[in-house]
């Protein structure tokens, strides 16, 4: 891949059968890459089993996007962490990589001067290694939401689901709604994800082992131990449908089944960054307070709004029965 011109600011796009949603993301971008001199646009697409590359192919030249955009057809359907890092090698690879990386889903859809604003932000916060927007949903609505790193007390709340006992783990809460301040956090949502380019000389890739979920968690945790800041930047805005590709998280919906790969991801997380003991104590912890959160549902009355067979899925594949890594 060649550039006739140094690229600043590369975003990248990992496409799984959300063609049409990916033109959306692009049309979005439109006007804010041919405002950026020296941005562009990569489209991998995770070997999608449908006809996404094609459609994706035609798009860019029906709409000759071709000076800002190049696709990529990754050869095998590897995960999130996967596409995201077969684009990123190759701009890194270039003799003028790239300043920042700008991770974005084919599921969004930036709003005006997004793009210029985590530029704009991260040139003034040097000590900034990775920034993200606020988030909207379909109907305009926030969604202002940044995260805090999973614990043994977040999987105490998380678990238990009991308000005067998330109350009073507010600061372990994973979850952490935002105001409209910029503000440091533990990590951000991968998809609308600024990173400076010496973030991964410092740390490296994306982790491939995590196939979906989790990735991000800890790409982020990796960069604040070695010394990065990571920011919310809320007046960059980005439109966010949210599991499209996977159908797991998608608002306001009856959940499906939790696959393996999410649980082997959580797994992950726990016994790479903090040991299996630590790891195995989270799942006892989970299992117990979901337990007793099942049982105070079942007393009170309350609808199972949970994944199909959550409980026996996180058991058979906790450390107490699966030694993932």
């Amino acid at each position: 891949m060649h550039f006739e011109q140094p690229i600043t600011l590369m975003v990248v796009i990992v496409n799984y059968c959300t063609s049409q949603l990916t033109i959306n993301c692009l049309k979005s971008l439109q006007n804010q890459i041919t405002a950026f001199p020296g941005s562009h646009v990569i489209v991998v697409d995770n070997q999608s089993p449908d006809c996404s590359f094609l459609d994706l192919q035609t798009a860019i030249e029906e709409h000759q996007w071709q000076s800002w955009v190049s696709l990529m057809l990754a050869s095998k359907n590897g995960g999130y962490a996967f596409g995201n890092n077969l684009a990123i090698r190759t701009v890194l690879a270039e003799s003028y990589p790239p300043q920042y990386l700008w991770l974005l889903n084919p599921d969004t859809e930036v709003k005006p001067r997004a793009m210029q604003i985590l530029y704009d932000f991260m040139q003034s916060h040097p000590d900034c290694g990775i920034a993200g927007s606020s988030f909207e949903n379909q109907d305009g609505s926030d969604w202002p939401i940044a995260f805090r790193f999973p614990t043994l007390l977040s999987e105490l709340d998380n678990g238990l689901r009991l308000g005067i006992v998330t109350r009073l783990l507010s600061k372990w809460v994973v979850a952490r709604e935002m105001d409209k301040q910029n503000a440091q956090v533990d990590w951000m949502a991968g998809a609308s994800m600024i990173i400076r380019r010496e973030v991964f000389d410092t740390i490296g890739f994306m982790d491939e082992h995590y196939f979906l979920y989790y990735e991000e968690t800890d790409f982020c945790f990796q960069a604040k131990k070695a010394g990065w800041s990571i920011w919310y930047v809320p007046e960059s805005r980005v439109m966010h449908i949210a599991g499209q590709s996977t159908k797991l998280t998608i608002r306001n919906a009856k959940p499906k089944r939790t696959p393996k790969y999410w649980f082997e991801s959580r797994q992950r997380y726990f016994v790479k960054n903090h040991g299996k003991t630590y790891a195995l104590i989270a799942d006892v912890i989970w299992i117990l307070a979901y337990l007793l959160w099942t049982l105070r549902r079942f007393i009170q009355g309350k609808p199972n709004q949970d994944p199909p067979y959550l409980l026996r899925d996180f058991i058979a594949n906790s450390l107490l029965f699966s030694w993932y890594i």
